[in-house]
Formats: C-alpha cells, structure tokens, sequence
C-alpha cells in the first residue's frame, strides 16, 4: 500500500524547508513566520523538521509491516538500516564542510559533527531499532519514557557551575553532555560552542518524534479509509496540542533543545495536517492540487541535499574581489530582488522562485521516473 498523502505532505514539508532556508540567509530581512523561534516558543518555521521526523515513522510503519507482523528481520534488514543511517549522516558532514571558513575547503579540525541529516540519521536509526526490538505492547511505553526522562534530567540534575533547570545554550543537561562527547570545535556556533541545536543528546526525543509517526502508520493501516479516521487523527492531534500546551508550563516549547513538550505539541500539528492531506486525497480523492507536492515529495531527501548545497556555494562564491566584494547570495537578493520589492518582500522572492526552481528539477526526475533511494 502506498500513501499518496503522504507523499504530498512529505512534499510540503520539503517545499517549506526550502523556502525558509531560502528566505533565512537574508535575515533579519526576512518575515517573522519564516524564521525560527530565538529561543523559547514556537514559529510555523519550527514545525518543517519535526513534521519531516514525523513523515519518516509514517512511512516506515509500511516498509517494515512484514517484519511487524510476525516475519523475524534477517541480517540483510539491520545492514540496510544502518546502511541507511550512515549514508544520511556522512551526507550531513560533507554539507557541513561548506560552512568551514577558508576558500572552498573542508576543514577537518573545526568540522560541525551534527546536523539535520545527522538528526534524522540517527532518528530512523535508533526508531527502527526501537520498532524491531521492543515488543508492540511496549513501545509506546518507550517512547513515553524517553519524553519524561528527557524532562526530568533537563530540568532536574544540577549541573556544575549552572545548577538545575538552567535552558540556556551553554547551562542545560542536553549541552553538558555534548560537551562531554563531543570537543567544543565540533559543535554549534550558535550555542558558543557549548552546545548544539541539532545536538547528540537532544536526539534522544527526536526519536520519540519519528516513533509518533510510526504509531500514526499503523493506525491508519489498521483502519477503514473513511472520514471517520481522518476525524480520529484530527482528535489525536487536538489531544497533542493540549498536552504539549500544558506541558509547555513546566518544561517550555524549544526547538533548539527539542524539548518533550516541543515533540507533543509538533506531532499535534503533523497529525492534523496530515488528516487533511488523508482525507483530500485517500477519502474525497480529490488529488489534482496535491500532485505538484507529491512529484516533490518523492524525491525529498536528493532536493533538500541540493538546495541546501547550493546555497552554501552561493554564500561562499564571492562576486568580485577584496574583503568587501558580495558573496553571489547576496549580489542576486540585492540587485534582483531587494532593489526592486524592498528588503523583506525580496527575500520572500528569491525564496519562492527558488523553490520553483527545485519543482522544476523534481518535475524533470519525476518524468524521467529517477527516483533517488538511501
């Protein structure tokens, strides 16, 4: 069985990952649902990975069905696994490479070892193992223990010099432990070094995210394709928002930190859109407006590689000589787009035409059926 609306929505999810990459090099020119939250709380922008993470379990409630359901994984599945897993993190580290300063080279010694594709990496890796692994009765029990004990050490085990409780990007658990791991060269700028925002610890409940999504598979597999389980997927995630809401009090909504309240309150978000996409397309079939998502998202992960590749190169590509020439970035948003529209409606521009020019590339694979596979 193949979803068609999750192929859809998978397709939005990486049309919006393209326009806020698009749009965010411009910052601050930029309108404030295409950024992120500066810390705590929440943007629509904060919802295009988690959403992804989310997709990722959907659609493995499908590729690994037979082995759910009484077929024991042989040798081949683990490897293809891993092999998977590994192919997306070294993908995350060469894209990393571009941010290194210097011309055009990878240095090694200051090299950021995490990432998104890292994260998801790791993601599908340790949910699919947790799938395999953990009886069904017990999985949800996991997944559960792993949003709490995230909770409880972040918010509860003093650190020294901090304290407890301290979500800072230096003072909280999920930093310190990093820090352990991982030499302060190799992680994040934006946490001074001290952390990372896509950091090894806080991957711990970005599995829980891909696992949500699992669960959500199964459901819809196991349920007629009628509007009534649209309906239950909408009051799932209406069931989220409430959670993650509440929870926000005790334990704040933070992307950076990926906090078990963040996970809640997106995968209510990534339920409800995803109902809508289900009963549009599976339900009412109505699949005409979903056709130019659906030829994006079904080459997701090849596009989001090459766009973000290419505005690395773009960022680092100067126009010109001296100190002061313009990266090509901002020579094509300056001269193309801000001189004419204005800084923030300019941004927004080169965004969209970006993403059309993604579609275009994605409409030539999809009609020549290449169809790239991790």
């Amino acid at each position: 069985m193949r979803l068609t609306s999750l192929d859809v929505f998978r397709g939005i999810t990486i049309a919006g990952m393209i326009l806020v990459n698009m749009a965010g090099v411009a910052e601050p020119n930029v309108y404030a649902p295409l950024l992120h939250a500066e810390w705590n709380g929440w943007t629509p922008t904060d919802f295009v990975f988690p959403f992804f993470l989310f997709i990722v379990g959907v659609a493995m409630s499908f590729s690994l069905s037979k082995y759910i359901e009484g077929n024991k994984p042989t040798s081949a599945v683990y490897w293809r696994i891993f092999r998977r897993a590994a192919i997306l993190f070294l993908l995350g580290l060469f894209i990393n490479g571009f941010w290194n300063k210097g011309p055009w080279t990878f240095n090694l010694s200051t090299l950021r070892y995490m990432g998104v594709l890292q994260r998801i990496s790791l993601s599908y890796l340790f949910a699919s193992l947790a799938i395999l692994l953990i009886p069904q009765k017990r999985q949800l029990l996991f997944a559960g223990a792993l949003l709490i004990g995230y909770w409880l050490l972040m918010m509860y085990v003093p650190l020294p010099g901090y304290g407890a409780g301290v979500l800072t990007p230096e003072g909280n658990f999920a930093s310190f432990v990093d820090r352990l791991v991982i030499p302060k060269e190799h992680l994040h700028g934006s946490f001074k070094n001290m952390g990372d925002p896509e950091g090894l610890f806080s991957t711990i409940p970005a599995v829980v995210s891909v696992l949500a999504g699992y669960f959500t598979g199964q459901w819809i597999r196991k349920n007629p394709v009628n509007s009534t389980t649209s309906m239950d997927l909408v009051m799932f995630g209406l069931s989220c928002l409430v959670v993650g809401g509440i929870w926000d009090i005790a334990f704040p909504i933070n992307k950076k930190l990926w906090t078990s309240s963040y996970v809640v309150f997106s995968t209510g978000w990534a339920l409800i859109l995803l109902a809508g996409c289900y009963e549009l397309i599976e339900v009412r079939r109505i699949r005409r407006w979903g056709k130019p998502f659906e030829i994006m998202g079904l080459n997701a992960i090849s596009i989001f590689v090459a766009s973000v590749l290419l505005i690395r190169i773009l960022v680092r590509w100067k126009i010109g000589t001296g100190e002061n020439a313009p990266h090509t970035y901002k020579w094509i948003y300056d001269n193309l787009f801000a001189s004419w529209a204005g800084a923030m409606n300019g941004s927004l521009l080169f965004a969209i035409v970006t993403l059309l020019l993604w579609w275009a590339v994605a409409y030539g694979m999809y009609q020549r059926r290449w169809f790239v596979k991790i």
